[in-house]
């Protein structure tokens, strides 16, 4: 395995980073401002979409793009190293056209569309000219394991009715959110793998109704976490996307790819923490001392080098696995990357607040919202605990593949 960045990667690099230093970093005091005065979607982002596009740093993450389809169509571990460059500021990556949940939809859409959805959905999103939401969390089960979910769709004659609740639905509330990939369940008698569908349902259907936007750590975000509720909503048959009974197999193809991304914007957060701490730490003193000077200190920006380092390699092996063998093959690595980065990215601006001291609560850095986010990924694809367990569950069947190989490392207990 090589996960050395190639002079093409080393290349888009420079060039996101210096797009990031020149166009995007010089406005976030503007996107604060904007967003706390109710302006969103904030005055300049389809300028800077615009200029992204004109500089070729657009759809950088979808690896089989069509000649017809904007975009540069890197492999996983190709794009990885961007997106870390992209999660140094939180809305960077909707800039590039490289936002979730649209990424993870746009790649289903790849996939599994008909032309006639790839034409109305697809190609706008690809076009970045509007967003889309993936709903299938619910707030009455443990919909972290899919085949829990109730959210039913039935067939009536040529349209699909729908019922069910949804919450924490990310991106949602945004204004130009104009498409939900729905999962439901067309066939509850079916084998647990087998009853769920996914159903693309327009934001303006009636019946669709926004409860509310839920905060999150008691932060607001425009673009929207929420519970919506579906009341008979009635979609055409043409609205499936795949097939009844392959919504399981759609959400696992979705997921592979979309935590690589959100693992290497992770990483982006934990690395911009890192470097404010050890500016932080150079500049301030106590007790007659540089913080740095401080064991502690000193101790801290040692252990987040090493975590950082062992989190973005772990994800540069996992990106190589999802190319060379495919997502079902990489699953292991999958969950290990879910349950292991975002706890560095929280542990890290922890320590990196702690650091600052009041200030690193404050909105004068950007440690408290990445903090913030760093935890809500705990939970975000399912919770730290589902990956744990499934991880230990591919162990033990792992090992009983040579059952008793290990036996003659035990020693015997001496005899009087």
């Amino acid at each position: 395995m090589d996960f050395g960045y190639t002079a093409k990667v080393e290349g888009l690099r420079t060039r996101v980073r210096n797009f990031m230093d020149q166009h995007i970093l010089p406005r976030v005091r503007q996107y604060n401002e904007e967003v706390h005065a109710g302006i969103f979607p904030v005055s300049f982002m389809e300028d800077l979409k615009a200029l992204a596009k004109a500089e070729g740093l657009w759809n950088l993450f979808l690896p089989h793009l069509d000649d017809s389809e904007p975009g540069t169509g890197l492999s996983n571990l190709e794009y990885a190293p961007l997106a870390e460059i992209m999660g140094r500021i939180s809305w960077a990556s909707e800039v590039f056209n490289c936002n979730a949940p649209d990424t993870g939809n746009m790649e289903l859409l790849h996939m599994f569309a008909t032309q006639a959805q790839r034409k109305q959905w697809l190609q706008p999103l690809l076009n970045g000219e509007i967003r889309s939401a993936f709903a299938m969390t619910e707030p009455d089960v443990a919909s972290s394991d899919a085949t829990n979910i109730t959210t039913l769709i039935q067939r009536d004659g040529d349209d699909y009715v729908i019922n069910g609740r949804k919450w924490f639905i990310t991106n949602a509330a945004h204004p130009n959110c104009k498409i939900f990939i729905l999962m439901g369940k067309t066939d509850p008698t079916a084998a647990s793998h087998q009853q769920q569908s996914m159903i693309l349902v327009p934001r303006d259907t009636a019946g669709v109704e926004i409860v509310r936007n839920i905060n999150i750590m008691n932060h607001h975000a425009p673009e929207g976490h929420c519970e919506i509720v579906f009341r008979n909503v009635r979609v055409p048959v043409s609205n499936l996307l795949g097939e009844e009974g392959s919504g399981f197999a759609l959400a696992q193809a979705r997921l592979g790819p979309g935590r690589i991304h959100h693992c290497m914007r992770s990483i982006g957060a934990a690395e911009l923490a890192l470097e404010l701490m050890i500016a932080r730490a150079k500049e301030r003193q106590s007790f007659g001392k540089y913080l740095h000077q401080h064991g502690i200190i000193s101790e801290w920006i040692a252990r987040s080098r090493i975590e950082i380092e062992q989190a973005r390699l772990l994800v540069l092996k996992t990106a190589w696995m999802i190319d060379n063998v495919g997502a079902k093959d990489a699953r292991k690595e999958i969950a290990m990357i879910k349950a292991l980065v975002p706890s560095v990215h929280t542990a890290v601006c922890d320590r990196a607040m702690q650091t600052f001291g009041a200030m690193g609560l404050s909105p004068d850095t950007p440690l408290a919202d990445h903090w913030t986010w760093g935890r809500a990924l705990r939970y975000a694809d399912g919770p730290d605990e589902v990956h744990l367990k499934s991880i230990a569950n591919m162990e033990i069947k792992e090992s009983q593949k040579t059952p008793g190989s290990t036996a003659a490392y035990l020693t015997p207990p001496i005899r009087q």
